[in-house]
């Protein structure tokens, strides 16, 4: 896919791994809607990346307002070309501790956001004449488990399996659909698992650059799934 003008959907857009995907399709001259909760987050990445890039605050787990915003926006208009289902929240605690409020977060956001802006974009991509891309990012841990996880972990394999039922779904209507499940990252999302970030972790930026040339890749050929990983994942002192 040639992104140059390409409409690109990033959720969880203010931070991280979001915002290095938004800063990234933007250097190839796409447009970007850059979804989050944080308004004032919004207007920071706005003001920097400029024109091409859309604030628009919303939070992904409350159906309606997703519906709401996709026949808003691009009703009788060019639909997304590209969604980037980006946005997911981690708690870490023994099972028996897990508060039910954190494993209905991850749920609702992880999975149900998931699924709200993915029905939503492919009906707008299916009536496309050209091809487009949907790339859900995973998890490592949506691979094999990790103790103290187990909502986390829910949630990630559950993208995994979503994403290769609705590769095979969508494939003949020429969208494409990847999974990519990132090792960890050098931001404080593991924190309070007692993982702190160090400079041998992914760096978002790579990882962002990887996803551009996921999205670059011919017509006819689809990468479905990769997993990204530190090659020495110990800290630097070890």
């Amino acid at each position: 896919m040639d992104l140059k003008g390409k409409t690109a959907i990033v959720t969880g857009a203010t931070k991280g791994l979001g915002e290095a995907i938004s800063m990234a399709l933007i250097e190839k001259s796409a447009i970007v809607y850059g979804l989050g909760r944080d308004q004032k987050a919004l207007e920071t990445i706005e003001r920097k990346a400029g024109q091409h890039f859309h604030a628009v605050k919303l939070d992904i787990s409350v159906e309606e307002d997703v519906k709401k915003w996709f026949t808003q926006e691009f009703e009788g208009k060019a639909g997304p070309d590209i969604l980037i289902n980006n946005a997911g929240v981690g708690s870490f605690a023994k099972i028996e501790e897990t508060a039910t409020g954190d494993w209905l977060k991850m749920i609702n956001t992880n999975i149900n956001g998931l699924f709200f802006m993915t029905q939503n974009a492919v009906s707008f991509m299916k009536i496309k004449s050209n091809h487009c891309h949907i790339i859900n990012i995973g998890s490592i841990l949506g691979t094999v488990g990790r103790a103290e996880s187990s909502g986390y972990c829910a949630t990630k394999f559950g993208v995994r399996g979503f994403s290769e039922s609705i590769f095979l779904e969508l494939r003949k209507y020429n969208i494409k659909v990847t999974c990519v499940n990132p090792g960890s990252i050098e931001t404080n999302f593991f924190k309070d698992s007692g993982v702190e970030a160090h400079h041998n972790m992914l760096q978002t930026s790579d990882i962002a650059d990887t996803i551009i040339h996921i999205l670059e890749t011919p017509d006819n050929m689809l990468i479905d799934e990769i997993t990204i990983r530190p090659l020495n994942p110990k800290a630097p002192s070890s």
